[in-house]
């Protein structure tokens, strides 16, 4: 038999949200026989629902609905779900679904209605690092990761904003058909596979985003030098401006020195060296302008507060988890 993947959806609900992680599921059941998945749109009252862009899907009720895995899709109200009256059904089939499905997902601010509905607390998740605040905030009982692209913590699945509900669709897949079949649908929709559920929202270049191109010129040069010695002269010389200049400017644009800036530039890249598990920590430290892997060490304990080990044994135990049904989560739900 198909697995059942419901979608829940609801007025002003974001329409990337929903469409995203449910093609990747479409996607899937091209490359297993008989068909993997029935896929279904849920609404409270079932027929068309319109999205915060003006699209409308067409849906059927969630009433009586049963579904395997739920994917809870943001949108307009999502973040005071427990004060909006168009989502008191919603948080209650969530809570009524928590009995039977085997997982629940949520996509961006999807996590506010899981939390309205009171099935985060004590769990580690994650959702739109805009948001991320507010979320902990709101709900101190949960512990909310705002660096993560997607979070599993036992039954419950939760992803940052937007485009990462593909990358949640995907670990999903994996989990249900394998990692084959996840690749596969990847490459059908030219995306990449895969960025680790641990792997940064957004990079250090667009986090300090400088308004001049003066500054952003230093930035692009350090990125393309990344390995060689990058000094306040040397970055200088790419802006233009002279050493005095530069820095008084670099920090009035960006928040910080450019030597704290290029650490993390530098912390970054290496990171995605280790996620991607070819070369070695002594390697990586050197093609990244650390120089030595307890430079490299001491740079990630300042800005990730863990060492790049332990960032490489994350990234494996979450690349090697087993792909199969059978497979008990270490927090059953």
């Amino acid at each position: 038999m198909s697995t059942v993947v419901g979608f829940l959806a609801f007025p002003g609900f974001h329409i990337l949200d929903l469409t995203g992680p449910l093609a990747a599921f479409d996607a899937a059941c091209n490359f297993r026989s008989p068909t993997p998945y029935d896929i279904q749109v849920l609404s409270e009252t079932g027929g068309t629902v319109v999205s915060s862009a003006g699209v409308a899907v067409q849906t059927v009720p969630y009433r009586g609905a049963s579904p395997d895995t739920l994917v809870v899709v943001g949108g307009r109200g999502a973040v005071d779900a427990d004060e909006v009256e168009a989502l008191e059904g919603c948080v209650k089939f969530i809570q009524n679904a928590s009995t039977t499905s085997r997982r629940i997902a949520s996509v961006c601010s999807g996590t506010f209605i899981l939390a309205a509905a009171g099935l985060l607390d004590g769990r580690t998740v994650t959702t739109h690092w805009r948001k991320a605040t507010l979320l902990q905030e709101m709900y101190p009982n949960i512990q909310v990761d705002a660096e993560r692209i997607f979070t599993q913590d036992g039954g419950i699945w939760t992803s940052a904003g937007v485009t990462a509900g593909i990358d949640l669709a995907l670990a999903l897949i994996e989990d249900d058909l394998g990692a084959d079949v996840a690749r596969e649908v990847a490459k059908d929709l030219v995306v990449y596979y895969r960025r680790p559920g641990g792997q940064s929202q957004f990079s250090a270049l667009l986090s300090m985003d400088p308004p001049t191109d003066r500054i952003r010129a230093a930035l692009a040069f350090a990125r393309e030098h990344i390995a060689e010695n990058l000094s306040v002269e040397r970055l200088a010389e790419a802006a233009h401006l002279s050493p005095r200049q530069f820095a008084r400017a670099f920090v009035a644009e960006t928040g910080q020195t450019p030597a704290k800036a290029v650490e993390g530039l530098r912390a970054e890249l290496a990171r995605q060296k280790l996620q991607a598990g070819c070369e070695s920590v002594d390697v990586i430290a050197q093609s990244v302008g650390f120089g030595d892997r307890e430079r490299m060490r001491r740079a990630f304990m300042r800005k990730y507060g863990t060492c790049p080990l332990a960032v490489r044994r994350d990234t494996r135990a979450f690349v090697d988890r087993p792909g199969s049904r059978d497979w008990a989560p270490a927090h059953p739900a």
